[in-house]
C-alpha cells in the first residue's frame, strides 16, 4: 500500500507562521478512502464525514472534501469526500485565507488563496463567496478578531459585508445553542473578548444571537459613576478588565452578564437603573438556560448580577451586614466562587473608562471577613450544647464578633497610616 498523501492544515500552520505556540495539529489526507484509513489502523470518529485518529499520535486526519449548500444553517451541506478531491478544493471550502494554508512533510507551504500575504498584512479575509453559506462563520470571524486583535488584525470590508448579509438572510436563526456557546467560550478565552461581541454588533448579529446584550446599547448611566458612557460600553470595558485580572472563563462570562438587568430599565427611568440587580439575576438565568451554559458559569453569573452592588458597599457596611452578604452569596460553602465574585466586582469597579487601575478595597474587606468567619470552631459551639436554631444564632453571633474585630483592626491601621502621613 502506497504512503498516505498528508498535509498539515489550518490553525497549526497559521500559528506556526505567526510564531505562536502550536498545540493541536490537524491533517488532511488526499486520495484515500475510509477503508484505506481503517486498513492502516486509524480509528474513525465523527458522524457527518469521516475523521480518523492516528493510531500512535491520536491527531485528527480528515479526508479531503468539498461541500455543497443543500439546506439552511451550518448543517445544511452535502459533503463529498471522494478520493479525487484535491488539496486546493479542500482548502477552498475553509472560512478565512489565513486558515486555508497547508504544509507538506518537507515544510513547504501550500497557499492557493493568499493566506500568507494576509497574515503579513494582518487581514481576516474570506476565501470565497461560499463563506456566505455558513452562518457559523459570522461567529468564527468575530472570535478570530478577538484572538488576534492585539496583533493588529482587521476584518476585510468585503468579509464584514458578507457577514452582515448572512445575518440579514436569517441564517443565524438556524444556529444551535451548543454551537453558539462553543464559539462564545472560545472568544471569552481570547486576550480581547470584547472584540467578539462588538464585531457581532457591527455585523448586526448581536441582536439575533444575544438580544439581552443588544438591549444594553444606548442605555445611559449616571455620568458621575460611569464616565465611560452607556451600559454597553461599560460592559465591554468590564469584560476586558476581567480578562486582564483572571484567565478563569466563568469570571469573564459573569463580568459580561453582571449588568444585564440595565437593558430592561424603562426609558423614563434613565439614567438610573433601580433594581437592575434582581432583574439582572432573572435575565441571566434565562440567558444561561437558552444557551445551555454549564452550571459553574450560570451560578457565578447570577451571583454577579444580584450582588455586585452590595459588594461595592462593603466599606460602608457594619459587621452584621457583611455576615449577611457572606451567607446570601453562599461564601462559606463556596469560598473559591466567592473569590471569583470579588474579581468580577473588581473588574466592574475598574471598567469605567479609567486609565489607571486602582485596587478594590471592598473586596479586601469582604475577603478578610470571610477568612475570619472560617475560624469559627463549630465543634466548640456544639460542645456548649447549642442545637438547631440556637446553634445557628450562636454561629451568627460568633461570625459577627470576628468580623467586628477585622473592621476594628482595619480602622486602627487606617488611622495609624493617616497619622504617619501627617508626620511625614
Amino acid at each position: 500500500m502506497r504512503p498516505l498523501l498528508t498535509y498539515k492544515v489550518g490553525g497549526s500552520v497559521r500559528d506556526h507562521l505567526l510564531g505562536l505556540p502550536v498545540s493541536d495539529q490537524d491533517w488532511v489526507v488526499v486520495g484515500a478512502t475510509p477503508q484505506t484509513m481503517l486498513d492502516l489502523g486509524f480509528r474513525q470518529v465523527g458522524a457527518d464525514f469521516p475523521v480518523f485518529l492516528h493510531p500512535q499520535s491520536g491527531e485528527e486526519y480528515a479526508l479531503a472534501r468539498t461541500e455543497r449548500k443543500s439546506g439552511p444553517g451550518y448543517l445544511g451541506f452535502t459533503v463529498n469526500f471522494d478520493p479525487g478531491v484535491t488539496l486546493e478544493e479542500d482548502l477552498e471550502r475553509r472560512d478565512l485565507t489565513i486558515n486555508a494554508l497547508a504544509m507538506d512533510k518537507t515544510g513547504r507551504i501550500i497557499d492557493p488563496f493568499g493566506g500568507r500575504e494576509d497574515l503579513k498584512n494582518r487581514i481576516l479575509r474570506h476565501v470565497s463567496p461560499a463563506f456566505g453559506e455558513d452562518p457559523l462563520r459570522v461567529l468564527r470571524v468575530a472570535r478570530f478578531f478577538a484572538r488576534f486583535h492585539a496583533l493588529g488584525f482587521q476584518i476585510a470590508p468585503d468579509t464584514l459585508n458578507l457577514m452582515t448579509q448572512l445575518v440579514d438572510s436569517g441564517e443565524l436563526d438556524h444556529l444551535t445553542p451548543e454551537r453558539v456557546w462553543m464559539e462564545t467560550v472560545k472568544a471569552l478565552a481570547s486576550p480581547r473578548p470584547s472584540r467578539y461581541f462588538e464585531t457581532l454588533r457591527i455585523s448586526r448579529g448581536l441582536a439575533v444571537i444575544f438580544p439581552e446584550l443588544a438591549a444594553l446599547i444606548g442605555q445611559s448611566q449616571p455620568s458621575k459613576h460611569h464616565p465611560e458612557g452607556d451600559a454597553w460600553v461599560h460592559t465591554l470595558e468590564v469584560l476586558d478588565r476581567a480578562a486582564e485580572l483572571s484567565s478563569h472563563l466563568p469570571v469573564r462570562f459573569a463580568s459580561l452578564m453582571h449588568d444585564l438587568g440595565k437593558g430592561a430599565t424603562p426609558k423614563d427611568e434613565l439614567p438610573h437603573h433601580y433594581g437592575h440587580d434582581e432583574v439582572g439575576g432573572q435575565l441571566v438565568e434565562k440567558f444561561c438556560q437558552r444557551l445551555r451554559a454549564p452550571k459553574s458559569y450560570r451560578k457565578l453569573a447570577v451571583l454577579a448580577a444580584r450582588f455586585h452592588i452590595r459588594c461595592h458597599l462593603a466599606e460602608e457596611m457594619q459587621a452584621k451586614k457583611i455576615v449577611k452578604l457572606l451567607v446570601a452569596t453562599d461564601a462559606f460553602r463556596h469560598p473559591d466562587r466567592f473569590q471569583n465574585l470579588l474579581t468580577v466586582c473588581q473588574a466592574d469597579a475598574q471598567g469605567r473608562g479609567q486609565s489607571e487601575k486602582q485596587g478594590y478595597p471592598e473586596g479586601d474587606i469582604l475577603l478578610a471577613g470571610l477568612k475570619a468567619c472560617q475560624k469559627v470552631d463549630h465543634q466548640k459551639l456544639l460542645a456548649q450544647g447549642f442545637q438547631g436554631d440556637q446553634f445557628a444564632q450562636a454561629l451568627h453571633q460568633e461570625r459577627v464578633r470576628l468580623v467586628k474585630t477585622v473592621l476594628a483592626e482595619r480602622a486602627d491601621s487606617t488611622e495609624e497610616s493617616t497619622r504617619r502621613y501627617k508626620r511625614e
